[in-house]
């Protein structure tokens, strides 16, 4: 079984009991201060402990669960979740950096944690229970001393379980659903540095979601608001219209003018009123009640209720028309039925519902009102819209953090890792191939969607291209090698012409070899020096004296020394073979070795003091190459037999070319060449037997 499959198979059997476990320590909390009368909650013990041993997700879910829970016993309860999920986003944040991992550190973590409790917490309390305080900064001090204490028992009560807890367990805490194989610690640091140019897919599915969530939040807001908003006036009105009906029925109509003369000297006036007062007091909603007898001249009071914060007027006063009662009046004096009304006037913004009260001849004599006043709904509406913002921004958190899971683990991860594999992938040589090939093939995708198949036909296209590279490096080198033996077929028809060459052609290719190889270990030259330009020579090497097939056999076999006439006529083999290779280069125009080649067959005679032939360049006018084999050429030339010289000692023609270095010679390619001495002796006694070999023969 791969490593893959292993990983794939665990249950999150240790994350299951993490969640369980930690439940049970907030609502064991929860218990205890409720108990013994604590003034702390304890409620976020095991929320903290979740997402610092297995990450967000544990956490908030946690969180969700223990609110919930306590939700049924105590519904107000359900919009205190933001400030348990929050409290498991910040614990994750710690622990993701070590936090919990050192005790001063951790300690350092108590103010966050008491903020990030306290600022909800308080909003929340101030517009859910508004009687409860005088002002929201009382309400915000008293709440943080508490908050700091509590958060101070847990984050110190969930420093010590973590370190108590074994590593091993930790690390099965911290269980994550694999769509791949997992990651190797290189590849999570490629993959993380790999950032995009702009935004990630992870920041634009949250910036989405985000803005989804609150465009569907926002709608559902607004219209539960206004369907909640005409239901508790429509409530309210029915409330004040049932308790203005009452009082209609409470009042003796025939004994109204009595009641307005006399007072609570009038018969059963008494009796009344405090019926009346029974009745407003059974129904907190309702802040006035009074019967008015609606006259030209005004309001004539029949009863009026004294308040805590207003005494009511005396039977018998005449109370003035507010000027929103102005369309109203006619329908008043008629004794008519009106409609509920709202006015905002000297007794402030209310809600007044009217009865009239009908004698026993069925004639209105008076009006029962009840008010109630309209900050009371907007109180109500404005705690209903702070449970609905608090349950919203719960739920986004839930659904965020889950989303992003799903995402980083479903998309992101996978697409990043196939764009590292291909980023990475090297067709340096065949192990190189082969590394890069099992890697990716290695990332086992399987999210079972579109993704896998991106993957796998990616492997697919990665495995066919291999292949058509190896086919075709396969044939390149066939072609190379050809190429190779075609050059030194050439070159051995050149050479051949010449009977006092011998092995010429391979004799400076591998002095070229040797020379090149010592220099790049120096360093001399490095920009130029590189493993192309050593290859491009090695190849050329054989072409340098190709232009001596323009050359007489007379004067390449003659046995003594060349005339003039004949030097210079052998001088010309240089530019006769520059302008062959020009031809070559003409049918193949991107050929570097070929642009070596003529380099090598044009300028290996010129000298670094500038005397030599054919055109007395000097210094590092001479291509490098030319250099190379002037110093290579020259050795082979002084070492073998020719038929007008005895061959020099190997000391010799070393310290003819130590001598020349500088006024020939290049003389750092001298330098390397003296430097390399083993291995020029090795080859030249490699050639030296082989030669006697086949005279021998």
């Amino acid at each position: 079984m791969s490593k893959a499959e292993s990983v794939r198979k665990q249950k999150p059997v240790y994350v299951i009991l993490l969640c369980v476990v930690s439940f049970g320590l907030n609502m064991f909390g929860a218990f205890i201060c409720s108990k013994f009368g604590l003034n702390l909650y304890l409620d976020t013990v095991g929320t903290v402990l979740a997402a610092v041993c297995g990450g967000y997700i544990p956490g908030i879910l946690v969180a969700f669960c223990t609110t919930f829970i306590k939700g049924i016993s105590d519904h107000e309860a359900l919009f205190y979740s933001l400030c348990g999920m929050l409290m498991a986003v910040c614990g994750a944040f710690f622990s993701k950096h070590k936090f919990f991992n050192n005790f001063f550190k951790t300690v350092a973590t108590i103010p966050i944690f008491t903020l990030v409790a306290v600022i909800p917490d308080s909003i929340l309390t101030w517009f859910l229970y508004p009687e409860s305080q005088t002002t929201f900064g009382d309400q915000l001090s008293s709440d943080f001393r508490i908050e700091l204490a509590d958060k101070s028992i847990t984050v110190l009560v969930v420093f010590f379980i973590f370190i108590l807890l074994p590593k091993t367990l930790l690390e099965k805490f911290r269980y994550q659903v694999l769509y791949q194989a997992p990651l190797t610690r290189e590849m999570e640091k490629a993959v993380r540095k790999n950032r995009p140019r702009s935004l990630s897919i992870n920041i634009k599915i949250a910036l989405i979601l985000t803005l989804a969530s609150f465009l569907i939040a926002g709608s559902s807001t607004i219209i539960s608001f206004v369907l909640y908003r005409d239901a508790t006036i429509h409530d309210h009105e029915s409330i004040a219209a049932g308790v203005a009906e009452v009082a209609a029925s409470t009042i003796d109509a025939d004994m109204v003018d009595e009641y307005i003369a006399e007072g609570e000297a009038a018969e059963g006036y008494s009796d009344t009123e405090n019926r009346l007062y029974m009745l407003r007091n059974s129904h907190p909603d309702i802040l006035y009640i009074y019967v008015y007898k609606i006259e030209k001249d005004g309001c004539h009071v029949v009863f009026d209720l004294d308040t805590d914060d207003v005494a009511g007027a005396e039977a018998g006063d005449i109370q003035s028309f507010d000027d929103s009662f102005d369309a109203l009046i006619p329908d008043l004096l008629a004794g008519k039925q009106i409609e509920p009304i709202i006015t905002d006037d000297s007794y402030g913004w209310l809600m007044t519902v009217y009865k009239p009260v009908y004698n026993s001849d069925g004639e209105c004599v008076c009006y029962a009102a009840a008010d109630i006043s309209m900050n009371d709904i907007v109180a109500y509406q404005e705690r209903f819209i702070a449970k609905l913002i608090a349950l919203f921004v719960g739920f986004f958190i839930i659904i965020i953090a889950i989303s992003l899971w799903f995402v980083r683990s479903n998309l992101l991860t996978p697409v990043n890792t196939i764009a590292y594999s291909a980023g990475a992938f090297a067709f340096n040589n065949d192990g190189a191939i082969e590394k890069s090939v099992e890697r990716l093939k290695g990332l086992d995708i399987r999210t079972g969607d579109e993704i896998e198949n991106l993957y796998l036909a990616f492997v697919k296209t990665t495995e066919d291209s291999v292949r058509y590279v190896e086919d075709i490096r396969e044939k390149t080198e066939t072609i190379s090698k050809m190429q190779n033996g075609l050059i030194m077929v050439l070159a051995d028809l050149v050479e051949s012409r010449d009977k006092c060459t011998g092995d010429h052609v391979r004799k400076t290719a591998e002095y070229a070899r040797i020379i090149m190889t010592e220099m790049k270990k120096r360093g001399m030259y490095p920009e130029q020096l590189t493993d192309e330009f050593i290859n491009d020579v090695m190849n050329a090497a054989p072409l340098h004296d190709i232009g001596k097939i323009h050359v007489s056999d007379v004067i390449l076999n003659k046995p003594a020394r060349l005339t003039d006439e004949e030097f210079t006529q052998m001088q010309k083999h240089t530019t006769l073979g520059s302008h062959i290779i020009d031809r070559a280069i003409d049918m193949v125009p991107d050929s570097a070795y070929l642009r070596e080649a003529k380099n090598l067959s044009e300028y290996h005679h010129e000298k670094w003091n500038g005397k030599g032939y054919p055109h007395g360049l000097s210094g590092e006018d001479i291509p490098l190459s030319a250099r190379i084999m002037a110093v290579a050429d020259v050795f082979d030339a002084l070492v073998s037999r020719r038929s007008y010289k005895e061959p020099f000692t190997f000391e010799k023609a070393m310290d003819i070319i130590r001598t020349d270095a500088g006024t020939h010679f290049d003389p750092l390619v001298a330098e390397a060449f003296l430097g390399a001495e083993d291995e020029v002796r090795r080859v030249a006694e490699s050639f030296s037997k082989e030669a006697a070999s086949k005279y021998k023969g």
